[in-house]
């Protein structure tokens, strides 16, 4: 019984212990830790200690009541007894300036960070979760902050995903001393109450548990997740500032599987199939005929060349024949076309001083455009159509914003390889630097940076320095240029870099240190490391490592292989003469980097002015190159013109003088054209400089050698003086010639229907001088001849005049070649076992062409274009290699939206309360599947950052009460007050006369370490306000694109851009367009395809009606030309695939070129058999390749052929591939084409012979010599 009372006595007792423990606790839990502010801060200057206090909780006096409202709503109750006074809420309001500029964005995030800081300031419960555990007299020099982890994850979730507009980074990055991805929920609040940060002004040491921990309840308040709205009428985050607002994440279509049959490539197999179907029907139908013909030997004349049918030719009565009227209108027709021509030719020949004065007269006054001739090498006039998409959306950006800036960039590696480890003082993991932040290394760029800041470039007799051309965004209150360089972490100073913390045994701190936190966090003023140095640059901004720094892997930005050194420079719109000071100090920078050697730094270079000098270095290192070509062109024509003899009339019968004369036809053809049209005001591009030549020369040639060897071959009749035969000649070749040259100049003026700048402006200038080009050679060229004739019967020397050769007999024989196409080639090409053959295989060309023609790449790459020496070469390499972020681009809202309405506003922003299709949300939505979009970052948004700039907590907005000016939040003065009242009201968003009455302020607010978000450096050209400052006109959104490597890169960027652009006007109903600096390139590409199906689709159709027409009508003639010419034309592509030639604007003019020199492979062929009067389709054939043939051989393929081997020595890759490989393909395709497949196509398939032709011929010749030409 004692026992028991024993035990219950003790349980009692204990009972009564931890009743008293826990009420003496919670006695001790209503006291203070401090109490007001007293001894200044040894380790933070500016900052004050809390004075030690532990007394009970002192009540707020009156004049506190506002802030506390403002600061920690949740203790305005009551008599307000709190551990804190006015003076610890005004730092306390100070210290929070910044995270509350940069997350007050997600309201339930800013609330949770509010209570934290709150509780820890002035709870009336302070002593709970705060120990004091160093004290000196009055201050408190250390204390244990316990916090909830749950507390601490909760507040983190809810802050994670907010965004920093002006950065395009997450916020955290800016306010958690590292990269957002290594922020957790400890390490940041770990930084925020760390000394070094700045803000600090005594350690606050974190504990974190769920738990009480040494009797103390760690400070585990209610949180918001950012899904939620608060109390006061907040909502919810915005997706962009929580993603788990956002629904599931977007998630790209996928890549649609190539078209496969069988597992192999659809094209190839359905081409297979059709060829192999193709060879079985052709064969059995060469077969069935061969045996046909042995029953029934047939002629397609059969029923007129006999004798006793009334239709042959050899009737008595031949008016009899029975042509069909298309015949007869055809024969007319060709018959009107033959007087026509005669009689001009020998008007010539009678004439020859008239029509060459006045051909020279006409030439000369056509050239005389010259003077006014203007060359265009801008790109942008060159490959982007005035009235094309991409170029009227770049004329509104440059006329509401100001052109894009100019860049001079560096791209600097060393050959050095010494990876090393640097090993942080303060513990972590070792962490493994590149060669190239070697601080040696980075000395010797510094010193090659400052060396760029100090050049002087001369223009006009005045000096002109960086900072004379310079983007300084801060101007005029910091005129410090804008360099985006890795040294700018270190202010461009060789000391900052030297800057180091440590003793004689540990280097606490160094440039190591403070890289790695800089890149974590490019915008801070003052790292956390023992230096506190600032890492933003000298200009105000920061420097993101993904724009200073390439080759590293991910993030681990110090794996990097590159630095990367960028100067932005003013661009200007219609000012030349500050334009000019640009271009002079970027040719001097060119010239001192070319001069620059240092053997630890590989550095590829660039400014904006390279791609066009380079251009225009590589058009003049081909000058010579292509005079060479085009001299052996000429030495050619003028030897290969003549038909000697023997070798005693070797200078009689040779043709120098007249070929020289033809060649001379040819330029003057061509300057003609230019002059004309430079009369007009048309500019000229170097491709018309260096395409036209050809083509004119190609044309011309071909026809001179026509005339030529058609006269020396021909017979003059009895009776016939020279003039006649000369005029007779004419009017045989003269259609001919006509219908190649009229059919090319019609193709090539439809030609000039496309919207692309550069084939426009060739097409035009194609089509004029082919066509004068003809008109010469039927006038002044005919004369020449006529004189050139008469000299050679009077038996004078060519070029010599005037020495006489006596008199001689010479025997007359056929030209080699003739010889050669009459009696071996042609007849062997057209025997009966060959054709099937030239068949096959012509057609299994054709197949394969058209199994590839979807395969050749679309784009030019940029490195064709210069030449293969030059510097940028290197450059571009480097950009594919080490760069990791693209062009910036630019979401622009046109003019007209209302920003001062809360609807106008949700279109765009993308804070609280915004549309979830807003402009913001759904590039940001882009950003997240950046890899399908292009779209690298969320955008920088003018709007949100000025939302909350504005807001009446933060200390940003203010004004002088007195006059109404801006007052800057670093400006200490009793005057400013906040521009909007801490009301409720006053907490929304500004809308109607209140958003514009602070606008013009925040856009020219330069960030300070009071208010980070000013908004003139980042946006002050990003919002073009109307001229009263009433509204907002245009603005824009910024990103960037990934990294683009190639041309077609390049052209999904666009796409995507485009696409996203599109789907955000929809959804706005009002227009947005999205532009970046390389739209206007690359836009041509997008209907590429479209418009080179258009161009070459017009110009056969085109030479399919013209062909029909000075054919006489024969429909299938012309579908013959026009089978071929497209034949030509598909081989073509098939050739660009096989040779790596992309279709971009300039294979897109040489295969409109093609098309037209393709007319003078086959149309003179086609024309010779369509008037041959032989008895089948293969002697036609054979007569046409035989008279025709040579000619064609002679003129145009071997003329060229010499000509184009040349240019395989050219410098220029752009001129190696784009006109050695398509010009050697054009000529030898065109060559066997028309010498090869059209004969045998015309002895299978080639029209029938015309009744009316056939009589005509019959009554012009019948008892002349000529009668034998019938059968010859």
């Amino acid at each position: 019984m004692a026992l028991s009372l024993e035990r219950s006595s003790l349980c009692v007792l204990f009972l009564i212990i931890l009743l008293s423990e826990g009420h003496f606790r919670w006695v001790e839990a209503q006291h203070c830790v401090w109490y007001g502010e007293c001894g200044e801060s040894e380790k933070v200057p500016g900052k004050k200690y809390n004075c030690k206090y532990t007394g009970p909780p002192l009540p707020l006096p009156s004049e506190g009541y506002d802030l506390l409202t403002e600061l920690c709503p949740g203790y305005d109750y009551g008599n307000r007894s709190l551990c804190c006074n006015v003076d610890q809420l005004h730092t306390l309001k100070g210290s929070l300036q910044l995270p509350l500029q940069f997350l007050s964005r997600c309201p339930a995030c800013f609330f949770n960070l509010m209570n934290l800081f709150c509780e820890l300031t002035c709870s009336p419960h302070q002593s709970q979760f705060v120990n004091g555990t160093k004290f000196n007299e009055s201050n408190v020099l250390e204390v244990q902050y316990y916090i909830g982890q749950t507390f601490t994850n909760a507040m983190y979730n809810a802050c994670k995903d907010v965004q920093a507009p002006s950065s395009n980074v997450k916020a955290l990055s800016l306010l958690c001393g590292k990269d957002s991805k290594d922020c957790n929920a400890t390490n940041w609040i770990q930084y925020m109450f760390d000394i070094n940060n700045g803000q600090t002004p005594f350690p606050i040491i974190p504990i974190f548990s769920d738990v009480p921990v040494s009797g103390y309840t760690p400070m585990n308040n209610k949180t918001y997740d950012c899904t939620e709205g608060l109390e006061d009428g907040s909502g919810p985050c915005s997706c962009q500032d929580c993603t788990k607002a956002c629904g599931p994440k977007p998630v790209p279509p996928p890549i649609p599987p190539p078209w496969t049959i069988f597992g192999m490539d659809a094209m190839t197999v359905i081409m297979w199939i059709s060829y192999i179907a193709f060879l079985l029907i052709f064969t059995g139908a060469v077969l069935a005929a061969w045996c046909y013909r042995k029953r029934t030997i047939m002629s397609e004349y059969g029923p007129f060349l006999d004798s006793n049918n009334p239709l042959s030719l050899n009737n008595d009565g031949p008016d009899q024949v029975n042509a069909s009227c298309c015949e007869t209108l055809g024969e007319r027709f060709e018959n009107m076309l033959r007087i026509l021509f005669t009689s001009w030719g020998s008007f010539c020949v009678q004439h020859p001083s008239l029509v060459i004065l006045g051909s020279l007269i006409l030439v000369v006054a056509s050239s005389g455009g010259l003077v006014h001739m203007r060359i265009t090498t801008n790109p942008v006039e060159l490959w982007s159509s005035p009235n094309s998409q991409a170029r009227e959306e770049k004329d509104y950006f440059d006329s509401h914003f100001g052109p894009f800036f100019r860049t001079a960039q560096l791209i600097i590696t060393t050959p050095l390889n010494n990876t090393y480890m640097y090993s942080p003082y303060f513990g972590g993991s070792d962490v493994p630097f590149g060669a190239i932040l070697d601080k040696d290394i980075l000395h010797q760029v510094l010193d090659l940076q400052l060396a760029i800041e100090g050049l002087v470039a001369t223009h006009e007799g005045e000096n002109i320095t960086l900072k004379d051309v310079c983007l300084a965004p801060l101007a005029p209150y910091n005129n410090n240029c804008t360099i985006l360089s890795v040294l700018n972490y270190f202010q461009n100073s060789h000391a900052v870099l030297d800057h180091s913390i440590g003793d004689d045994f540990f280097v606490y701190a160094d440039f190591h240190s403070h890289f790695l936190y800089c890149v974590s966090a490019p915008a801070s003023l003052n790292d956390t490391t023992l230096l506190h140095d600032p890492c933003l640059g000298t200009f105000g901004g920061p420097i993101f490592p993904w724009l200073a720094l390439g080759g590293y892997d991910d993030t681990n930005y110090n794996n990097a292989t590159a630095l990367v050194i960028t100067f932005p420079l003013n661009n200007y719109l219609n000012n030349t003469m500050r334009l000019d000071k640009a271009l002079a100090w970027e040719k001097e920078f060119i010239r001192f980097m070319k001069n620059f050697k240092n053997p630890n730094l590989t550095i590829a270079f660039n400014a904006e002015r390279s791609i066009e000098d380079e251009l225009d270095r590589g058009s003049h290192s081909d000058i010579r190159t292509i005079l060479i070509s085009y001299l052996i062109m000429f030495i050619y024509i003028s030897l290969a013109l003549g038909h000697i003899h023997s070798f005693r009339r070797l200078m009689v019968d040779s043709k120098i003088s007249l070929g020289i004369a033809g060649i001379l036809i040819v330029l003057s053809s061509v300057g003609a054209s230019l002059g004309i049209f430079s009369y007009a005001g048309i500019p000229l591009t170097l491709i018309v400089i260096e395409v036209i030549p050809f083509l004119v020369l190609a044309v011309g040639v071909d026809n001179i050698f026509i005339i030529v060897q058609t006269y020396q071959r021909d017979e003059r009749m009895p009776h016939e003086e020279i003039h006649q035969q000369i005029g007779r000649i004419l009017g045989d070749v003269a259609p001919s010639m006509f219908l190649s040259s009229f059919s090319e100049t019609v193709a090539f003026f439809l030609g000039a229907l496309s919207s692309m700048p550069a084939v426009r402006t060739f097409s035009l200038f194609a089509g004029l001088a082919v066509f004068i080009d003809f008109l010469l050679q039927i006038s002044c060229f005919v004369s020449l001849l006529g004189l050139d004739a008469r000299r050679q019967e009077g038996n004078r020397l060519d070029i010599i005049c005037c020495v006489k050769l006596p008199e001689g007999q010479e025997a007359t024989t056929d030209g080699f070649l003739f010889r050669f196409f009459k009696k071996f080639y042609a007849p062997f090409i057209l025997k009966e076992w060959v054709r099937p053959i030239v068949v096959a295989v012509f057609v299994g060309i054709l197949s394969f062409s058209i199994a590839v023609v979807n395969k050749v790449e679309v784009g030019l790459d940029q490195k064709l274009s210069m030449p293969d020496d030059s510097y940028m070469l290197d450059y571009f390499g480097n950009i594919s290699k080490y760069l990791h972020t693209g062009a910036p681009v630019y979401f622009v809202v046109e003019d007209g939206l209302n920003y001062s309405s809360l609807e106008g506003q949700n279109l765009v922003c993308g804070g609280v309360g915004c549309n979830n299709d807003s402009l913001v949300q759904q590039v940001y939505a882009a950003s997240l599947i950046s890899n399908y979009t292009t779209v690298a970052f969320t955008p920088s948004s003018w709007l949100d950052d000025y939302f909350d700039w504005v807001k009446p907590q933060s200390s940003c907005c203010r004004y002088y009460n007195n006059t109404g000016a801006f007052c800057n939040a670093s400006v200490v003065n009793t005057s400013c007050v906040h521009c909007r009242p801490m009301t409720p009201e006053g907490k929304q968003r500004p809308v109607g006369d209140d958003f514009m009455q602070f606008l013009p302020m925040f856009l020219s607010d330069n960030p300070n370490v009071k208010c980070g978000k000013g908004g003139h450096a980042a946006y002050a050209t990003a919002v073009d306000l109307y001229a009263n400052k009433t509204g907002v006109g245009a603005s824009y959104f910024m990103t960037y694109h990934t990294i683009l490597k190639d041309s077609p890169d390049f052209i999904d960027a666009l796409k995507m851009a485009r696409t996203l652009a599109n789907n955000i006007s929809q959804s706005m109903n009002h227009k947005v367009f999205a532009y970046s600096v390389f739209y206007v390139f690359y836009e041509q590409y997008l209907t590429i395809a479209y418009d080179t199906a258009l161009n070459l689709s017009v110009s056969l159709a085109a030479i399919f009606v013209v062909s029909s027409v000075l054919l006489g009508f024969e429909l299938w003639s012309a579908v013959t030309v026009t089978i071929t010419i497209a034949m030509i034309l598909v081989n073509m592509f098939g050739v660009m695939w096989l040779w790596d030639i992309s279709l971009n604007a300039v294979s897109l003019v040489n295969l409109v070129m093609s098309c037209g020199i393709s007319v003078e492979f086959c149309s003179h062929i086609v024309r010779a058999f369509s008037i041959s009067v032989k008895k089948n389709r293969v002697e036609r054939a054979e007569e046409a390749l035989a008279h025709m043939g040579s000619s064609v051989f002679s003129g145009i393929t071997l003329t060229k052929f010499g000509g184009i081997l040349i240019l395989a020595l050219a410098k220029s890759q752009i001129f190696q591939v784009f006109y050695f490989r398509m010009y050697l393909a054009i000529v030898l395709l065109g060559a066997t084409h028309g010498l090869i497949f059209l004969p045998v196509l015309l002895s299978y398939i080639g029209p029938s012979v015309n009744k009316a032709k056939v009589l005509a011929a019959n009554q012009r010749y019948v008892g002349t010599e000529r009668e034998r030409l019938l059968n010859y």
